[in-house]
């Protein structure tokens, strides 16, 4: 199987997506490994507790024939941060996919995730449900592209969108993009409060239009909490928070 960034997976014959687990907590550690062992389709085939495990043990893993398809990878280790991970990763050629799982909440650290070719960001606490379903997300897409040929902008859309949308919405309306409803998504958990359309749209990077279409998607789906903030004079301000009850 191809890797979704290229290159040769560790599926093998039998399918089965092989997962490295990295964070530095260890207690941390064996819960996330039990929930990708209960996902079908997936095993854990290591787990890393510093930067430096995680690049030996998948070193080791490609040497003995059974090369790492996906890093479930925290951002804060004892020597050095995730990013770290994936950018000698790429230096190094390695094919493995990854889907930052991390307390880290700041815009710029979602930002070069992304920007390294992060798949996904999960952000901590999550639940069983919320990781499963990005695996299956995953699976997914690496079942779509192993199809190779040629895909029309619609599949491409798909694609790219496979991952993203299942963090925000089942289905988005016709004209809205996973990919535009995901960093909304991640700018109010990065937030730790309320923020306005304005705030919203500015650490987004997209105008502030775009910003309240998707927020009132949001709201209206139950994924945001809207209060209103009163000045001494005017009409009061519309104020944004991720809904705690909504899916990580």
């Amino acid at each position: 199987m191809n890797s979704v960034t290229g290159g040769s997976g560790g599926t093998g014959a039998s399918g089965v997506i092989g997962v490295l687990v990295v964070d530095d907590d260890v207690h941390v550690a064996r819960i996330n490994a039990a929930y990708v062992e209960k996902v079908p389709g997936f095993r854990v085939a290591g787990i890393a507790h510093s930067a430096a495990e995680a690049l030996a043990r998948i070193a080791a893993l490609a040497e003995a024939g059974t090369p790492v398809d996906l890093i479930l990878l925290d951002h804060y280790l004892p020597d050095g941060n995730g990013l770290g991970v994936v950018r000698e990763l790429r230096a190094l050629g390695r094919p493995c996919d990854v889907i930052m799982v991390t307390a880290a909440r700041d815009v710029a650290t979602v930002q070069a995730a992304m920007r390294h070719g992060a798949l996904q960001y999960l952000v901590k606490p999550f639940s069983f449900a919320g990781l499963r379903a990005k695996l299956e997300a995953y699976a997914a897409l690496r079942r779509t592209l192993d199809g190779g040929g040629e895909a029309e902008q619609a599949e491409v859309d798909r694609i790219f969108g496979a991952l993203s949308a299942v963090a925000v919405a089942p289905e988005l309306p016709k004209g809205h993009s996973p990919t535009t409803a995901e960093l909304v998504r991640q700018v109010l958990l990065a937030a730790g409060g309320p923020l306005s359309a304005q705030e919203i749209a500015e650490r987004a990077g997209v105008s502030r239009q775009t910003a309240q279409r998707y927020l009132k998607l949001l709201e209206r789906t139950g994924r945001v909490r809207l209060s209103l903030k009163y000045g001494e004079t005017g009409r009061p301000e519309h104020r944004y928070v991720w809904a705690s009850s909504a899916t990580r």
